[in-house]
């Protein structure tokens, strides 16, 4: 595994710019996932790191090495896209075992057969390794796909939202898998999300990107805790942060504009009169769905709750984050 830094990377696309001057490192053996809207050039940064597009202006290192001028085999990457990379033709076993059987790794067949075996065990599909890839499920297509790339030990993962086609239970599955086996082997991983669960429980660091720009890096708890912008304050957080007029409350900061409320950062039982307009049961929580003076927002409150839709509850801020005008946080 490796370090892996981009140095002022700029990419465009005729008149758009995908990515606008980036600079980050991606320390040796993280997990760093990039979050952002559909355009926020997550997938771009994913496809300059792995040699599929070369930057306008920039460098990128992987090992301390500059790959800037290399090609995608040269680089030592494994990528895992959207789509299912497979070949239909072949069997989930050739399937698995093609990318160690590249002239460049030279991979002893007792080690190829060992490595197919030990990824089919741990994505759930030994039983499917003599089935070709056209009988396969779409959810046993992308596991067989990231298969391919953890049978290698290239320097660095690179992974387009790998398990976003699968159910619900899978997803959650391949959640505690994926990051056992990224600790287990100390590997490098560069990861695109649109999940918020993914990024807060997978992640070592997080990378939010709007426009093409790196607006923020940290760990997870520091993104979700201490974002410097009401847009990346909006990254992180299920349901979104609650954002309202700053005057709404007192004791707003100068220059204030907005106040940003988390739902677990909403007292209960005394300030202002607020309707209760649904309610949500999920088992270890309730949200309410409120309107105050207007504005919605929503909270959390305990799972036994007797709360109706029409009841008055008072309520307060605790934990506030503010943002000026432009969405500047003010701390």
């Amino acid at each position: 595994m490796a370090e892996v830094t981009m140095r002022n990377v700029t990419k465009t696309f005729g008149s758009t710019i995908a990515l606008d001057d980036v600079t980050m490192t991606v320390p040796d053996g993280a997990f760093v996932v990039l979050l952002g809207p559909t355009g926020a050039g997550k997938t771009t940064m994913l496809r300059v790191v792995s040699g599929l597009e070369r930057p306008d202006q920039g460098d990128i290192f992987i090992g301390g090495r500059s790959v800037v001028r290399e090609t995608p085999a040269e680089r030592d990457v494994a990528m895992v896209f959207q789509q299912y990379s497979l070949y239909p033709h072949m069997t989930v076993r050739e399937n698995l075992s093609f990318p160690l059987r590249s002239p460049i790794l030279k991979t002893p067949e007792d080690e190829i057969r060992r490595k197919v075996q030990e990824v089919a065990e741990v994505l759930r599909i030994p039983h499917k390794l003599d089935n070709k890839a056209t009988a396969l499920s779409g959810g046993e297509m992308q596991r067989v796909s990231i298969g391919r790339a953890l049978v290698r030990d290239p320097a660095i993962y690179l992974m387009d939202e790998p398990l976003s086609s699968l159910d619900a239970k899978l997803r959650a599955d391949l959640r505690v898998e994926l990051k056992r086996i990224q600790a287990r082997l100390g590997a490098t991983m560069l990861y695109v999300t649109h999940d918020q669960i993914e990024a807060m429980t997978m992640a070592t660091h997080v990378g939010v990107l709007d426009e093409g720009k790196l607006v923020q890096f940290g760990s997870p708890r520091e993104i979700y805790e201490e974002p410097i912008s009401l847009y990346v304050a909006g990254r992180l957080g299920i349901p979104r942060i609650n954002a309202l007029p700053a005057n709404l409350f007192p004791h707003a900061p100068s220059g204030a504009k907005t106040i940003g409320l988390r739902p677990e950062h909403i007292q209960h039982g005394e300030g202002k009169p607020s309707k209760v307009v649904r309610i949500e049961h999920l088992g270890d929580q309730t949200r309410l769905y409120l309107t105050l003076e207007g504005h919605e927002l929503v909270t959390l409150t305990d799972a036994h709750s007797d709360l109706m839709p029409g009841d008055i509850v008072a309520i307060q801020p605790r934990n506030a984050l503010y943002f000026d005008e432009s969405g500047a946080r003010i701390v």
